[in-house]
C-alpha cells in the first residue's frame, strides 16, 4: 500500500499557510488580510510595513484568486524544490516578495499589492530553463515561454483594465530567469 509522502516542505507550509490567511481573512471580513498581508505604502516608522514587504505573497483577495495560484505554485514547486533544495526555494520566495513590494510602494503608492503570482511566474520560467546540460545552454523553451509570457503581460498591461500587477508577474520572471541562469541545482 502507498503512503502518503509530505514531499515538498516549503512548498507545501507555503500554500498551506496561505489558506490559513485566507480562512482568516474571511473570518474577519478582510480585516487580517488587509492589516498583514497587503504591501501598500505606510510610514516606514510603522514595522509591519517591512513585515508586508514579505508577508503579501501569503494574502489572496478570494478564493478563485488563491485556487489559481496554488494550482500552479502546487504543480512547479515540488519539482523546484526537488532539483534547487527547500533553501533556494524559500530565497526565491522571499526575493521575489520584498522586490516586487518595494518596487509596487515606489511604483503604485495609491494601490495594494497582495498574492503569489509573483512567485508563480518566477516558477514558471524557473522550471523553463531546468534542466539544460551545461551552463552554455540556453534552452529554446525558455525563450518561447518568456516570450509568449512578457507579450501577455505588457498587452494586459497596456491594453486591459485589471487589477492586476503585471510588473509583479514580469519582476518575478525576471528573478527566475536569473536563478535559473546562475544557481546551480542542487546534485544528486
Amino acid at each position: 500500500m502507498k503512503r502518503i509522502r509530505f514531499n515538498s516542505p516549503v512548498i507545501l507550509w507555503f500554500a498551506f499557510l496561505s489558506g490559513i490567511v485566507l480562512i482568516a481573512s474571511y473570518a474577519t471580513g478582510g480585516m487580517i488580510r488587509d492589516r498583514f498581508f497587503v504591501c501598500y505604502r505606510t510610514s516606514l516608522a510603522d514595522p509591519l510595513f517591512y513585515l508586508r514587504l514579505f508577508t503579501h505573497v501569503l494574502g489572496h483577495q478570494n478564493l478563485s484568486h488563491y485556487a489559481s495560484n496554488m494550482m500552479m505554485f502546487l504543480l512547479l514547486g515540488p519539482i523546484l524544490e526537488e532539483k534547487y533544495g527547500s533553501k533556494k526555494i524559500l530565497e526565491i520566495i522571499l526575493l521575489v516578495a520584498v522586490v516586487t513590494g518595494i518596487l509596487h510602494v515606489i511604483l503604485f503608492p495609491n494601490t495594494g499589492l497582495l498574492g503569489a503570482s509573483g512567485i508563480v511566474f518566477a516558477f514558471i520560467i524557473l522550471v523553463s530553463i531546468t534542466g539544460t546540460r551545461n551552463d552554455n545552454e540556453i534552452p529554446l523553451t525558455m525563450i518561447i515561454v518568456t516570450v509568449l509570457y512578457i507579450g501577455q503581460e505588457l498587452y494586459n498591461g497596456f491594453i486591459v483594465s485589471d487589477n492586476i500587477s503585471q510588473l509583479t508577474h514580469i519582476v518575478g520572471g525576471f528573478i527566475g530567469a536569473l536563478y535559473g541562469m546562475t544557481v546551480k541545482p542542487k546534485r544528486r
